[in-house]
């Protein structure tokens, strides 16, 4: 058998995401028994225009809840926007049965605005520019 070609691409190609995303899928849920994967989006919109003004996006599976991307406009921040579109993920997730979240958010982005809400360091990871760090999170939810 002719061994497989194997690819580096900045580019994901969506036969490659797809199948990938698939077979991975199917061997976590012959595992568990169940699949209760979904996307998880809070999104806050001008009223008047309909524009994206920010939000959260992640996605819930396996009791976890995933904050994988959160922006808010310069103009929407400290006004309480955040912390509401962040309570709103957390209840949503809670509601699908997450017990859990996690999050990472790097050293100059917004560790402070989670720990104010509530989310605990576990763990923090050296990056680019130097001394800078990834800095994970997590939260306990009432869900489960």
């Amino acid at each position: 058998m002719a061994k497989p070609a194997i690819e580096v691409s900045d580019v994901v190609a969506p036969d490659a995401q797809a199948a990938i995303s698939a077979g991975l899928n199917a061997f976590n849920d012959a595992f568990v028994g169940y699949t209760d994967r979904k996307p998880l989006a809070v999104v806050a919109r001008d009223p008047a225009t309909g524009a994206v003004l920010g939000g959260a996006l992640g996605r819930s599976s396996l009791g976890l809840a995933f904050l994988d991307l959160f922006y808010l406009e310069k103009a929407q921040r400290g006004d309480r926007l955040g912390s509401t579109i962040l309570r709103m993920f957390e209840a949503e997730a809670a509601r699908r049965g997450c017990i859990a979240a996690v999050l990472y958010t790097l050293s100059f982005q917004a560790p402070g605005f989670y720990e104010k809400n509530g989310w605990t360091r576990f763990g923090e990871v050296a990056c680019l520019p130097e001394g800078t760090q990834r800095v994970f999170l997590t939260k306990r939810l009432g869900g489960g």
